[in-house]
């Protein structure tokens, strides 16, 4: 352990991240992997137990969790063929609601469950009313750091008379309110602060969709017909049990940036996300450490994510920051 310890600080301190996911490297997430397997094996079984109903807990209190092997974006895509159907609406905060509207589009043409894709900017939804069947949003956008408290949504969702979905992707673990949603997806790299490689979703609602896809399809996934994500779901176990003192070092590195940048945000401060900041100055490093975070879109600027001292835990101090010009 104390050599994992020593290999895992080695590492942190020859790269320095301002990415947006997974987090710098926490020993716990490799001290905890174990050979293991998903039927038979009763202290696997009982680990992965254990875990999603932390998972559960941290996501506000869902009634059910389904996990897989896979990204976010693969969670996005198996969430919206087994729910969304007739009228959808996309509310547009950038890039990543793109793709929301997107795949909305290609599985209207593949699965036909979804007669009509409408977005709206989320600048437009207080003037706005109209019913829908879904309201399809990303609460936290990193392409260009907003936020759309999740209150918020479920607000215009109820009255728009539609349901609501979440690509909770970059808000799980870090903001609140997730319960108020019909179904949620995630992965485990970002606020969760695990290794890549699961996906999950979230869900109080049955779905309904019958989707012609091994993989795609939702229930296959709850009936564990695949193998799962056995070892991210191993290293998962003692971060989330520290997970509050993890997450304080985000909080800590949001703040401390935030004053430091007072002068340069571009973002209301409720629409401001725990893990990312947009700024309309370019940020640059003279440390060839430093890992800047690169958006997938250009909207000029810079996003700065908040993730880096993850592994300090409640001793984070937001001292990475010095090595920003």
């Amino acid at each position: 352990m104390q050599n994992i310890k020593s290999l895992i600080k080695k590492e942190n301190n020859k790269k320095i991240i301002f990415t947006a996911g997974p987090a710098s490297l926490i020993s716990t997430n490799l001290s905890n992997i174990k050979p293991c397997f998903g039927r038979g094996d009763e202290e696997y079984l009982k680990t992965e137990k254990k875990v999603l109903s932390k998972i559960k807990k941290i996501a506000g209190g869902f009634l059910n969790i389904s996990r897989f092997q896979g990204s976010g974006s693969l969670a996005i895509e198996i969430m919206m063929a087994n729910y969304l159907f007739g009228k959808i609406l996309i509310i547009d905060t950038g890039y990543y609601s793109q793709r929301l509207y997107s795949i909305s589009n290609q599985h209207k043409k593949l699965f036909g469950y979804i007669k009509k894709v409408d977005q709206i900017n989320w600048k437009d939804l207080s003037s706005f009313q109209k019913k829908y069947d879904w309201i399809v949003a990303c609460p936290t956008e990193t392409s260009c750091g907003l936020k759309i408290p999740i209150k918020n949504l479920s607000k215009f969702a109820k009255k728009c008379k539609s349901k609501l979905m979440l690509d909770a992707t970059g808000s799980i673990g870090l903001e609140k309110d997730h319960e108020l949603a019909d179904v949620i997806s995630f992965s485990s790299c970002k606020g969760l602060f695990g290794l890549t490689g699961a996906g999950f979703i979230c869900f109080n609602r049955k779905f309904e969709n019958y989707i012609p896809s091994f993989y795609l399809n939702l229930q296959n996934h709850i009936d564990k017909k695949m193998t799962g994500p056995y070892q991210i779901l191993y290293s998962l176990e003692k971060v989330l049990e520290k997970h509050s003192e993890i997450k304080h070092s985000v909080l800590v590195n949001k703040k401390r940036f935030m004053k430091k940048m007072e002068n340069f945000l571009t973002i209301p401060i409720e629409n401001q996300p725990n893990l990312c900041t947009h700024v309309n100055k370019i940020v640059k490093s003279k440390s060839k450490k430093v890992i800047l975070y690169s958006p997938r879109n250009n909207i000029g600027g810079s996003v700065v994510c908040h993730i880096g001292e993850a592994h300090l835990g409640k001793n984070a101090k937001g001292n990475i920051l010095d090595l920003l010009d």
